[in-house]
């Protein structure tokens, strides 16, 4: 399937699912950024999708901030990557929604500079089917396990309470 192809609302799974994701974040820096990350991965994890963005590099904007001696440049240059963010929040949103067929019900972006990573975090109205977890409802009473693939096991972290 070509990554410009359109594709039916839920049709990918695993892998391929995970490439498109990463695959049309990465189109869409390079179409409104001007540039794109060097790396892209994404995971799926229940009902959260996390594309995790390594090596963007600086823009020549960016990096004549970055190469000023302003105490803030790093600062200034997250605030303007996360004003881009903000304005690509419907864009990227549309797109997951058509790769899962679940509905965004929440967008978070975080930029970091030194290393230059970048994580864009999607809330979906439900589970990706073969993406699971185990939820700890109570920290006293333990863990409600839900059923997860063996091909993709989930891992539960203790909490203390």
């Amino acid at each position: 399937m070509s990554p410009d192809q359109p594709v039916a609302p839920g049709e990918l799974r695993g892998g391929y699912l995970l490439s498109a994701i990463s695959n049309g974040i990465v189109k869409l820096m390079r179409e409104h950024y001007g540039r794109g990350p060097m790396k892209a991965k994404s995971y799926v994890l229940d009902d959260i999708v996390v594309c995790v963005l390594r090596g963007s590099g600086f823009t020549a904007l960016e990096q004549t901030m970055m190469d000023s001696d302003d105490y803030d440049r790093g600062e200034r240059v997250i605030a303007m990557r996360e004003d881009f963010q903000r304005l690509m929040a419907e864009r990227y949103t549309a797109m997951i929604e058509q790769l899962t067929g679940r509905k965004v019900i929440a967008f978070l972006s975080q930029a970091h500079v030194e290393p230059d990573i970048t994580l864009e975090i999607f809330f979906v109205d439900r589970p990706l089917e073969g993406f699971d977890a185990v939820e700890l409802l109570d920290g006293k009473t333990g863990p409600a396990r839900r059923p997860f693939s063996a091909q993709q096991p989930a891992h539960a972290v203790g909490i203390s309470g």
